[in-house]
């Protein structure tokens, strides 16, 4: 079997981090680089978090930080949900290792070219890194195998400060129009369908009961979390992962569109609002796949996969 070589867009993140976590211990995949962008917490926060992570994990994996802030309109609130920290208030020390120097755009333009047809990216946060690399290589959408994209709320069931919004896609709209104008085959794994795989409480106990180094770190960035979430809720959101087993094993899927979708940026309340052509009002081609259902009991034994080690 072909080896999936991916780089993760990323903005850890409590769910990115179990995203990164799920990618790194998956055997048929190796995990060229993460690059960084603000989007639960600062870029700062993030490209920290990111090097948290692979401390925690022990894996070398280059860590390129990108861009701090929207492409046109800074960001004025940013998620509540992750901690202070963007952990979950878990208390890990920084690394002491370092993000490489290369801005995350040019790292994935040169990525991209280096390995034309061979990576997979995958985009957990804001799609500004991508946004801006594909402005400066129109190509990029070519050179890359694939694009999955955790965002977009579909139904407009948003859970951003925005709430017909999607939180990614409300961070930086302009970015996300950029790339569903630019990338014409991209995946969306949207918000609604990142409900439908929520964790429930019974999972939780079962990741709990993994007995890991990987288990502890997952258990200590996601007690807060899960504390506050579950008696509220009934589930706990942790949707990247979800994108990152689309994107590793697109079987996974169940039931997917393909549909044309806009990003809103005027509304006085709708900014940032996917907008999906589901009757084919407009006459324009599908631009993007949309998951709908995926392969549950599959997806939870990657969820245990991905704490186990």
């Amino acid at each position: 079997m072909a080896m999936n070589r991916i780089v993760i867009d990323t903005d850890p993140g409590i769910d990115d981090a179990h995203a990164i976590m799920l990618a790194l211990a998956h055997p048929g995949t190796k995990v060229e680089a993460l690059t960084t962008v603000a989007g639960n917490v600062s870029l700062e926060r993030t490209t920290a978090n990111a090097l948290i992570v692979l401390d925690a994990l022990g894996a070398d994996v280059p860590v390129f930080a990108g861009c701090e802030d929207a492409l046109v309109i800074p960001t004025p609130r940013r998620a509540i949900s992750h901690g202070s920290d963007g952990l979950g208030d878990s208390g890990y020390p920084l690394s002491a290792r370092r993000a490489m120097a290369e801005h995350a755009v040019y790292a994935l333009i040169r990525m991209a070219a280096e390995a034309p047809g061979e990576l997979t990216l995958v985009a957990l946060g804001p799609l500004t890194n991508i946004a801006l690399a594909t402005r400066l290589d129109p190509e990029l959408p070519r050179r890359f195998r694939r694009l999955v994209v955790l965002g977009g709320a579909i139904q407009a069931m948003g859970n951003s400060w925005t709430p017909a919004a999607e939180f990614n896609f409300y961070v930086d709209p302009e970015a996300a129009a950029i790339v569903l104008d630019r990338w014409p085959g991209v995946t969306i794994v949207p918000w609604e369908t990142a409900m439908r795989y929520a964790i429930s409480a019974q999972v939780a106990e079962e990741l709990a009961a993994i007995a890991s180094p990987r288990a502890e770190f997952f258990r200590r960035i996601t007690r807060q979390r899960f504390a506050q979430q579950i008696p509220e809720l009934g589930v706990a959101y942790d949707p990247d992962p979800l994108a990152v087993a689309v994107a590793l094993e697109p079987d996974i899927v169940r039931r997917a569109e393909q549909r044309t979708v806009k990003v809103e940026l005027a509304g006085q309340s709708t900014r940032g609002q996917t907008v999906v052509d589901w009757f084919d009002l407009t006459g324009r081609p599908p631009n993007a796949t949309l998951v709908l259902e995926v392969d549950q009991e599959r997806f939870l034994e990657l969820l245990k996969l991905s704490l186990k080690g």
